[in-house]
């Protein structure tokens, strides 16, 4: 759990609309003609006029539940990290250098028949643990130790800045324990839902066959567990209330934390995660480790073996044999999100690696595809940026001067990551070898969660990283008021080197916009200029900011993601403020930024052409599972309302595109939303 708040990661005759539309070369850099679908009127539906072409042209490859502009970037930043490996592969490096632990990483998962022919025996050990369990005591103890495995049956905890003291580190527990994605698909009772229920089960049960289990203890068994997850649900916090920064921050000490939950051993919690000392920290979620513990204490010890056994053996699923995985498959990847076919191993195990070692695989992936002068370029461009976001800022109408001023200087204080880090954390405690995968991301577990602790009541390393330069993906970090661009966003179709300004204006000037809304959006907004949750608001401009906030979420939730369902307007809340933001901000830079009348580029005005690629980086195929998935667990909107909904707020894309009333596109004037 961390509070990141991530990019994330479309028959009329078109009229009135001075652009060409025949079949052309694009001359101008960043435009396809073939990626439009211009016998859609732009007012009709933008998304599809901008990028019906490239939706028919990009089917769903099986093996995706969603495939979109980000997903071909991440597959093109895919194939440049196995062009590493290749390399590295094939040459002998130091004992002990990070290019020979990615090359065994790497190898040892590749290695399916050492993993098939050892079957189960890695788990061995941690099934043995549980069966010797002989009370509640051994039961708390096993589930500290466990942490630094990276299994949080129950719950978890994690280091971060103090919410409200932002210069130090401290620990947060939150909650964990259910194997679906959230509280809504246990409680939830439509049909879908009770679907996917009945088949959660049924992948319980399968694992605990594959365990050993008779089919029918296994079932019976299955629909303990499933009882157990389903009262952990009904105490877990929603999503939306996780939301509220000031409901997650409840600042304890062990005594606290003791009288909040006393049935659990708080003290031998603490020293089985080698924090004897943990000082202060942020309990999340208070109500569910008081429910937590004493479920703990009410459950029979064999429905709690059984329960473990069952999320030890998901959680290594893709460790252990092509059983176990496919199995997980089945539920997660075909049942959630409608994906067809299993990934190829090689991208299953190059995730794992450059997940396991981010900054090591950052190092290479850095000195071989990012070039100096993209981050000279990015720095100029967020910049101007600045300067718009700051011009836009004083030209509110709705906010006080008050707030203005202490608006610029948050803005003004914004830290800005471009590519990689400065420092690079350091492997050379991490043992890997080519001959366990399994143990490879055991070790890699506990030497995450060992250097994640030993940070806990000390300075924050303002130099650390929230993400890999390889991760095609951006993002704001409240507590340190920083926006951050990985390296691997950095290229089509996001940033182009030689391209005009309206097209990087429309894609990488709204990612940038985009961040730095984040930190004026309904929860970055609670933020200082120093990351402090802090109230620095005038009392009535709070109110007309929630007034207009409060318009946008309705505006989402009267999408309609498939069938009867709607989208969720008041879970997306942030992620539509710093879209419609970005929008507005990279707009009013790009104007900034031209130099008078600028000329058409194939037909096409600077305008559209901002508005054009400001569609196409939300182009997006999407399986109807993936839609549902998406919406109950994702503060993102889906693709196409990232381009319907900020679109009709937008005024000088009515003017670009001549927009008029009677357009799916137009909302009465009345009825937008500006808010940055």
């Amino acid at each position: 759990m961390n509070y990141f708040k991530t990019l994330g990661l479309g028959l009329m005759a078109m009229a009135a609309v001075s652009c060409s539309h025949g079949p052309q070369t694009m001359a101008g850099k960043g435009l396809d003609p073939a990626d439009m679908d211009t016998t859609i009127a732009p007012g009709a539906d933008f998304d599809q006029y901008a990028n019906g072409g490239w939706k028919k042209r990009h089917p769903l490859p099986d093996e995706k539940s969603r495939y979109g502009a980000f997903d071909v970037l991440g597959d093109e930043a895919e194939k440049q990290v196995k062009e590493l490996f290749a390399a590295i592969s094939s040459n002998n490096f130091k004992q002990g250098s990070i290019e020979q632990k990615i090359a065994n990483f790497y190898a040892s998962g590749m290695d399916t028949t050492a993993i098939e022919a050892r079957n189960l025996a890695p788990l061995q050990p941690y099934l043995s643990q549980i069966d010797e369990l002989k009370s509640k005591a051994d039961l708390q103890q096993l589930l500290a130790a466990w942490q630094s495995y990276g299994l949080n049956p129950l719950f978890g905890i994690y280091a971060d800045a103090d919410q409200k003291n932002s210069a130090m580190k401290v620990a947060y527990l939150y909650q964990s324990g259910l194997g679906m994605p959230n509280r809504d698909y246990y409680l939830n009772k439509d049909d879908h839902s009770l679907d996917i229920q009945q088949k959660y089960r049924a992948y319980i049960a399968g694992l605990l066959q594959i365990l050993g289990q008779e089919p029918e203890s296994a079932q019976q068994d299955a629909e303990t567990i499933y009882a157990m997850e389903k009262e952990i649900a009904e105490f877990s916090m929603s999503m939306l209330d996780q939301r509220d920064p000031y409901k997650v921050y409840n600042k304890m000490n062990l005594d606290q934390l003791i009288a909040t939950a006393p049935e659990y051993n708080w003290k031998a919690y603490f020293d089985g995660v080698k924090l004897s000392n943990p000082g202060d920290f942020i309990v999340c979620q208070p109500d569910f480790m008081k429910a937590m513990a004493q479920m703990v204490e009410a459950k029979p010890l064999a429905d709690w073996k059984q329960y473990l056994k069952y999320h030890t053996i998901s959680n290594f699923s893709s460790e252990l044999p092509h059983a176990v995985g496919d199995l997980s498959f089945e539920f997660y990847g075909k049942t959630l999100s409608g994906s067809l076919v299993q990934r190829p191993r090689w991208k299953r195990v190059q995730e794992a690696t450059a997940g396991a070692l981010g900054e090591a695989v950052g190092q290479l992936y850095v000195k071989e595809y990012f070039p100096p002068e993209a981050k000279e370029r990015m720095l100029k461009l967020v910049e101007n940026l600045r300067k718009a976001l700051a011009v836009r800022i004083g030209n509110l109408s709705w906010m006080s001067d008050t707030t203005k001023e202490k608006a610029i200087e948050k803005l003004n204080a914004i830290t800005v990551k471009i590519g990689y880090p400065d420092k690079w954390k350091d492997y050379s405690s991490l043992e890997i070898t080519p001959d366990s995968y399994f143990q490879n991301v055991v070790n890699a577990n506990n030497f995450y969660f060992a250097d994640m602790l030993s940070k806990v009541n000390k300075p924050v390393d303002k130099t650390e990283w929230g993400m890999t330069p390889q991760t095609v993906n951006a993002y704001y970090n409240p507590s340190a008021n920083e926006i951050v661009f990985p390296a691997a966003i950095l290229q089509p179709p996001f940033f182009y080197m030689d391209a005009d300004d309206a097209i990087n204006y429309g894609a990488i000037g709204v990612v940038i916009g985009h961040e730095m809304s984040h930190g004026f959006d309904d929860q970055g907004r609670q933020y200082d200029k120093i990351g402090n949750l802090n109230d620095w608001w005038q009392a009535d401009d709070a109110e007309r900011f929630n007034e207009k906030t409060k318009r946008l979420a309705n505006q989402f939730s009267q999408f309609t993601v498939l069938d009867t369902v709607k989208a969720d307007g008041k879970l997306t809340l942030g992620e539509n403020i710093a879209d419609l933001g970005g929008l507005n901000i990279s707009y009013t830079a790009m104007q900034m930024a031209l130099k008078g009348d600028e000329p058409q580029i194939d037909g096409f005005t600077p305008d559209q052409r901002f508005f054009l690629s400001y569609a196409h980086i939300w182009a997006q195929n999407i399986r109807d599972e993936e839609k549902l998935r998406l919406t109950k667990v994702d503060v993102h909107s889906l693709g196409r309302y990232r381009v319907l909904g900020p679109l009709r707020n937008t005024p000088e894309f009515y003017a670009a595109f001549d927009i008029k009333a009677g357009d799916y596109m137009y909302l009465p004037e009345d009825e937008r939303v500006v808010i940055w």
